[in-house]
């Protein structure tokens, strides 16, 4: 793939948008119901509905959600399947470096080496 400068700004602008723990969450709990309205994810989240439709508009701007409206109510699900297995990806390093870590934190206590 050539990565021309237009392309690498794009891409650097979606890990932007990924790059926020609040909308990885907002992501995460769509991936498990499927579906979530804005004041579940307020509910699940401990955000203020503010900050929660704040994020969600940018996911949605982002392409990254997508909307469904039933009366005053809107409903959110992922729009974009790639995010999740990119999430998987890195959940899964990071669960393995986590490991590591342990792994030799408990090795050193073993050692009787001080913490």
């Amino acid at each position: 793939m050539d990565l021309t400068p237009e392309l690498a700004e794009l891409i650097a602008r979606r890990f932007g948008v990924l790059g926020d723990a609040t909308r990885l969450r907002l992501l995460n709990l769509m991936h498990a119901s499927g579906e979530a309205s804005v004041s579940e994810l307020v509910e699940a989240t401990g955000s203020s509905q503010a900050n929660v439709s704040k994020h969600l508009a940018l996911l949605l701007r982002e392409r990254m959600v997508a909307r469904r409206r039933e009366g005053s109510r809107a409903f959110y699900r992922i729009a974009d399947p790639t995010l999740m297995k990119l999430c998987d990806e890195v959940c899964g390093a990071v669960r393995d470096q986590l490991r590591e870590l342990s792994t030799l934190v408990e090795a050193a206590e073993t050692a009787g080496i001080p913490s």
